[in-house]
């Protein structure tokens, strides 16, 4: 199948899909004490022409944004900044802006980021284990997001097939290819930098598992666990998969309960954060499970409103309250329907909502909390 039948097809699916998402801030809107439109220092004159450009532009969609990025610009000429960090800020947001409209036509669509080994041989078991999990989470309405490079992530995107996958490759030194099922692909995203590579990693999924791998791997799966630890981004799913009988995600987690733990450098509900798992069965029900009520959640100012897809009975609201007083900071968690501020989410507007204003840290707590959720009765 050509590029443009796949894009096609993959469209036609979109359409049929009973799932409602938004655009998600993939901090869950945890910055926000930044005002729409700041006030700017470049001089009064030069304000109205940037904003006379933008309107001859035509920029329909938060044109103060695209305003203040110009000004931004307009500001780093005036600090007389040097050629390689003018290089690096051009670059860096043109990879930005071209992943983001590669993905913007599938935002309906759930994904699930596939991290591991790219040294994994087709013959390894954990490779079949990759492939195997891949189609299954195809077959439930998700994408498949892998680095898109070969072993586990080649695995991954044979399981899931050239119309379901992502390939965010990275250019390196040496010799660095996409693999056969991705290359080639209008979804295959080419990076220079690795940090631009894994905030789109982190702000495109709704799920992520990782494999048995090496210093990337390691590197990606702590960096998903410190953003959703600091509050940094939403809480998601990360399962941590090896075949039945590997012992590799055992071996971490004993350096992390033994050195890390005992020296006080993670906490107790840090642990929340994640699933060790052996079998694709137990993985894909593990994120299935995580989306049962849970829709998703974001912060306005400083309450925490969590959208579910049914109402939760008054018994069920009285039970959270019970077992989650403390994390909240002050009153209780409510059922209510969508704030005001959230008028930016059209789509989800009708879904019941939770609402809390809690403490800003143990977010493996809100792991706890989801899961409640997602196991309480409705109204």
């Amino acid at each position: 199948m050509s590029p443009a039948s796949a894009f096609v097809s993959l469209r036609l699916q979109l359409t049929r899909l009973p799932l409602q998402f938004a655009v998600e801030d993939f901090t869950g809107g945890a910055i926000h004490d930044q005002p729409a439109r700041r006030q700017w220092t470049v001089d009064p004159p030069f304000d109205e022409r940037v904003r006379q450009l933008v309107r001859d532009w035509g920029a329909e969609r938060s044109p103060e944004l695209i305003e203040e990025m110009i000004v931004t610009a307009l500001k780093m000429a005036r600090d007389q900044m040097g050629v390689a960090d003018l290089k690096l800020i051009n670059r860096s947001v043109k990879e930005m802006r071209y992943a983001a409209k590669v993905f913007a036509p599938y935002h309906h669509l759930r994904k699930v980021v596939v991290f591991g080994s790219g040294r994994t041989l087709p013959s390894a078991p954990e490779f079949e284990l990759a492939e195997d999990f891949a189609r299954e989470m195809v077959a439930q309405n998700y994408m498949v997001i892998t680095g898109g490079g070969d072993g586990i992530m080649g695995a991954a995107q044979r399981g899931a097939g050239r119309e379901h996958s992502f390939g965010l490759n990275i250019r390196l030194p040496f010799e660095q290819r996409a693999n056969e099922i991705i290359e080639g692909d209008p979804k295959l995203i080419n990076f220079n930098y690795f940090f631009t590579r894994k905030l789109n990693f982190v702000k495109e999924t709704h799920a992520f598992a990782s494999f048995p791998g090496g210093f990337g791997t390691l590197d990606e799966t702590f960096e998903v666990l410190t953003l959703m630890q600091t509050g940094k981004a939403r809480v998601i799913p990360v399962v941590l998969l090896d075949r039945p009988d590997g012992t590799y995600w055992e071996t971490w987690m004993k350096f992390v309960t033994e050195h890390l733990f005992k020296l006080g450098f993670v906490s107790p509900e840090d642990f929340y954060l994640f699933k060790i798992l052996h079998s694709v069965k137990d993985a894909t029900a593990e994120i299935s499970q995580f989306y049962k009520v849970y829709h998703s959640a974001r912060w306005v100012g400083e309450e925490l409103v969590i959208r579910i897809g049914h109402r939760l009975s008054n018994k069920a609201i009285v039970d959270l309250n019970e077992k989650f007083a403390d994390i909240v900071r002050t009153g209780k968690i409510g059922q209510s329907n969508a704030l005001r501020q959230e008028k930016n989410e059209p789509e989800i507007w009708n879904l019941p909502r939770l609402i809390l204003k809690p403490h800003r840290r143990s977010f493996g707590r809100f792991r706890q909390l989801i899961d409640a959720i997602n196991s309480s009765s409705l109204g």
